[in-house]
């Protein structure tokens, strides 16, 4: 019973660590921030807005576009594709 939950404790650990920072890659290339030159993100999302369907209240319908946040020094990164997790 005591390695089942050790193995438990172990695949709770790594599934929690799976959100948290990580590397990323774009076009076959190792994103790294252009500012402190760091490796590591966390990943996010933002709604790319269109003035006609904020008009129309329909803002819901816009696309997504995912951004990667420096765990060092806060730089955003934009990617309109989805880029590639490494780790």
């Amino acid at each position: 019973m005591t390695e089942f939950i050790e193995r438990l404790k172990r695949g709770a650990k790594a599934f929690k660590e799976s959100f948290g920072p990580s590397r990323y890659s774009a076009g076959g290339l190792e994103i790294t921030c252009p500012h402190c030159k760091n490796s590591e993100f966390k990943e996010g999302a933002a709604q790319l807005n269109t003035a006609g369907m904020t008009f129309m209240n329909l803002d819901w319908l816009n696309k997504s576009a995912t951004t990667l946040i420096c765990t060092r020094c806060g730089l955003i990164q934009w990617f309109y594709g989805e880029p590639e997790r490494l780790d």
